[in-house]
């Protein structure tokens, strides 16, 4: 399948010197859901933003299903949807009246029928005829997303879709994602939170200074990169470690009665069945294991704290 956006040494420098965008490369695929993950500043609405033409670049280019943004701007403004973090929405016109005006000015045919159906999937069908100003922050979050989708776009941006806003609109906001999936929209979302991005995406971009550190399938980024935890739970305390066991990353826990060791998933040859071998013989009895991997969020913290060191 061939790349449906493609970004290519995409830099944005402001005047002060402050350099916002490091030659950014990037490649989406066609119903592709991808999760850009990043500390606040690190650069993520600043790239969603250029690519959306919202903010200008300094060096690169940005392609959408063949068309350049720059050279082609209409086409491919056409076939973007974004929900930013702001919400932007006229306080005293309808909820149905703004999805309307929003379809128009893309050039889009009325269509209440679709109109309604979108709602219908944000739970906004029994609001279409109420004003903005009465509704509350959660439902003018999705309203902004029907606003986003109102003109039938091919790739949609959420930018932090659901910070702020409860745990039902976000399950909302996931299932809606991967309806749309479906009906072939790609997906571009920038979140701060972790288990979203294990939710949803199908790849994972990590964001820092600027800077796009990896993108990377999500299975294969926590395969490579993350880390199981075995805890061995014993049946008496211990005073110390033993001799045996000083050749692997055993740490003994804070009640002396539990055993850790830290592993890598990659790793053909994980030690644990030398370790028991090991305890049975030196007349240590455990009753139980327990085993922890890594999640996203330990992958993603690991990779920022690299940078700062």
């Amino acid at each position: 399948m061939s790349d449906f956006l493609t970004v290519n040494a995409l830099s944005k420098k402001y005047e002060n010197g402050f350099e916002a965008l490091k030659t950014i490369n990037l490649r989406v695929k066609k119903t592709e859901i991808l999760a850009l993950l990043g500390p606040n500043g690190a650069g993520k609405t600043t790239l969603i933003s250029t690519i959306c033409g919202i903010s200008k670049f300094t060096r690169g280019k940005i392609t959408l299903a063949g068309h350049d943004i720059v050279l082609n701007y209409r086409a491919a403004r056409k076939m973007i949807g974004m929900v930013p973090q702001e919400l932007s929405l006229e306080s005293f016109e309808t909820v149905m009246n703004t999805l309307r005006f929003s379809r128009g000015l893309f050039g889009k045919s009325p269509n209440d029928s679709y109109l309604e159906d979108l709602l219908e999937q944000l739970s906004l069908l029994d609001m279409r005829n109420s004003q903005i100003i009465e509704l509350s922050g959660g439902m003018k979050r999705r309203v902004s997303i029907a606003k986003a989708l109102s003109h039938e776009p091919q790739l949609l941006f959420l930018d932090e879709p659901t910070a702020g806003v409860d745990v039902e609109l976000r399950k909302d906001m996931w299932l809606l994602v991967r309806r749309l999936r479906k009906k072939g929209v790609t997906v571009i979302l920038t979140t701060h939170y972790i288990e979203e991005a294990e939710a949803i995406a199908d790849r994972v971009g990590i964001i820092d200074k600027g800077q796009l550190l990896l993108v990377e399938e999500k299975g294969s980024l926590m395969q490579r990169l993350g880390q199981k935890q075995l805890t061995i739970e014993l049946q008496a305390p211990l005073k110390e470690l033993p001799s045996k066991l000083s050749d692997y990353h055993i740490v003994l826990g804070a009640d002396r009665q539990s055993l850790i060791y830290t592993y890598n998933m990659r790793s053909d040859n994980s030690g644990i069945n030398n370790i028991l071998s090991n305890l049975t013989h030196s007349g240590i009895i455990f009753n139980d294991l327990q085993t922890k991997q890594s999640s996203l969020e330990d992958i993603f913290m690991s990779l920022v704290n690299e940078r700062v060191a």
